[in-house]
């Protein structure tokens, strides 16, 4: 597979072209917006990776020519810039999925592997890690015979940790993923969402086969077992 990567900083750059290629992707970088436009009207890439905040043409505007061109290649937006009304201007000039800074380079692989899925019609609407079963379009999810319909933030919260098994997630690390928040609000909002998934999913009867695969790390964070 083919990605456009447009980003101005190099380091990051850098660390998302080595995480792309590791996967078997090749990857074409510009580092400014107008040279970005140029490739990504020029040749045929399956997915582009586009930040916001850059030299010359900014991501917005590069998003909202590529669209008015016609490309319907599917855009993932990158960039530090977490507020509502950014993002609902992204996907109002056509973006397809919307990632923030700082981001696991895992999520990021996974994420444009899903949009090229659903491009070519070959998206899996499930994601199955540890014998707990996510549907990403009801939110429902399912652990043994336990079922249960997540809310926004337990989806996405569950969803991190299906993609990225076996990986220590700290609290400050899951407030700016589910909550987009960069500090720490000296709240015990991220031990209540997950008690809350536990509760849902957590089959504790005695004929259970195994426990549920979220594991607390004292003093650390979480992670979801990989087995």
């Amino acid at each position: 597979m083919n990605i456009l990567l447009v980003e101005d900083e190099q380091h990051i750059a850098d660390f998302i072209m080595s995480g792309f290629r590791a996967e078997g992707f090749a990857v074409h970088h510009d580092a400014d917006g107008f040279r970005g436009l140029n490739t990504a009207l020029i040749k045929k890439f399956d997915a582009i990776v586009l930040d916001v905040s850059m030299p010359l043409l900014d991501g917005f505007e590069v998003l909202g020519e590529i669209r008015r061109k016609g490309l319907k290649t599917p855009v993932m937006m990158l960039t530090a810039r977490t507020e509502l009304i950014d993002r609902l201007k992204g996907f109002e000039k056509g973006a397809d999925d919307y990632l923030a800074k700082p981001f696991f380079i895992e999520e990021l692989v996974v994420r444009v592997k899903t949009l090229i899925a659903r491009q070519t019609g070959s998206a899996q609407p499930t994601i199955t890690q540890s014998g707990v079963t996510l549907n990403r379009f009801s939110r429902v999810a399912q652990w043994g015979k336990q079922t249960a319909l997540l809310t926004q933030r337990e989806f996405v919260l569950l969803e991190s940790f299906l993609l990225s098994p076996g990986q220590i997630f700290t609290r400050q690390q899951i407030l700016k993923q589910v909550w987009n928040v960069d500090f720490d609000p000296g709240t015990n909002v991220v031990d209540v969402c997950i008690q809350r998934l536990r509760r849902k999913l957590d089959d504790s009867s005695p004929d259970a086969l195994r426990a549920f695969p979220l594991e607390t790390i004292r003093g650390v964070g979480y992670r979801l077992n990989n087995v």
